[in-house]
């Protein structure tokens, strides 16, 4: 796999001082990037942060500094359809895939590309909210990381008692009807920081946090995504399924839930921790979506947490990839 040099805006990422960006080409020709950290001196591993629905390598660059200052090494990707990384449909404000397996190619390259870069091992992984259901499946197909961490997985998709309903009849129904490409009744063609105010939003209760994001999206629109394909939504949903179904792996693992969360399924994250022997559950009182950008007070035990929880976890699992595809 060939990698070249790929924009990076550090101009509002506010992560630590050296941070780079790469292209990279998955094995079905997509392009996605993937942007890296490195801590002064040695460092102790690398941190693989897998974003959620919408994100982009820059919104992480205050985890980034983190894990730097603790002496990680720190990555982070744009999924195929977000970011800077390809769009899929002709309308790039709207987040889509074919297959959700298909991430599993960026994971793949991604893989490789830290490989090449020699980032330090152990490797970890942190899965946020769709990185969480991304994450966890290649925790279960890999052996390359020695521990692994989840904030708001999505584990299962949050409905209310109205829409869930007609969200699995739009999902599975309205590609049928040559709707796939197209948003689910109810959803935005806006990006959600951009048109939800700071009242009232799911994300985090950190008024800086929330202002972050939005400058961000002021600066580089072209960072932004709104709603999701029906296609991406019946993927999403069969990807949920199949993963609920699936033994815990022997990872340890650490996952924080929020007690407000409202976009991913809080019973389906318990459900699955419950079950996941060599995990742990932390629930975040008052929390939102975003534990690892909330206020001071309640990130900055969790970014402790979780250095301590990938310094206690054996490294024997992450003697090598696996990079099969």
């Amino acid at each position: 796999m060939e990698f070249s040099p790929a924009p990076f805006y550090e101009d509002v990422a506010g992560g630590p001082a050296g941070g780079a960006a790469h292209w990279v080409t998955t094995a079905d020709n997509t392009r996605v990037r993937v942007g890296h950290w490195l801590p002064q001196g040695d460092a102790i591993g690398t941190v693989f942060m897998f974003p959620g629905r919408t994100e982009y390598i820059e919104k992480y660059g205050n985890a980034a500094g983190e894990f730097v200052s603790r002496g990680y090494a720190f990555l982070a990707v744009d999924w195929r359809g977000q970011g800077l990384a390809d769009r899929l449909l002709d309308d790039p404000r709207i987040g889509h895939v074919d297959q959700f397996t298909d991430y599993q190619q960026d994971v793949h390259a991604t893989l490789d590309l830290a490989a090449k870069l020699a980032l330090p091992k152990p490797w970890y992984v942190i899965g946020h909210s769709m990185g969480g259901a991304i994450g966890l499946r290649a925790v279960l197909e890999r052996d390359c990381f020695a521990a692994c961490a989840f904030t708001g997985p999505m584990w299962g998709i949050f409905f209310t008692p109205i829409m869930k309903p007609l969200s699995r009849l739009t999902a599975y129904w309205g590609p049928r009807i040559g709707l796939g490409e197209k948003t689910p009744p109810t959803t935005s063609l806006e990006s959600y920081v951009v048109s939800q105010p700071f009242e009232g939003n799911v994300l985090t209760r950190d008024l800086s946090m929330y202002q972050m994001m939005k400058d961000q999206l002021a600066a580089h629109p072209e960072l932004a995504l709104a709603a999701p394909s029906t296609i991406w939504l019946r993927e999403a949903l069969d990807e949920c399924a199949w993963l609920m179904e699936q033994t815990a792996p022997a990872t340890p693992c650490l996952t924080y839930l929020g007690s407000h969360e409202q976009i991913v399924d809080r019973k389906a994250i318990r459900a699955r921790m419950a079950n996941w022997p060599n995990g742990t559950l932390v629930e975040i009182p008052d929390g939102e979506h975003e534990v690892m950008m909330e206020a001071p007070d309640v990130r900055g035990p969790v970014f402790d947490q979780l250095a301590a929880h990938f310094q206690d976890a054996p490294t024997c699992i992450s003697s090598g990839p696996t990079l099969s595809a």
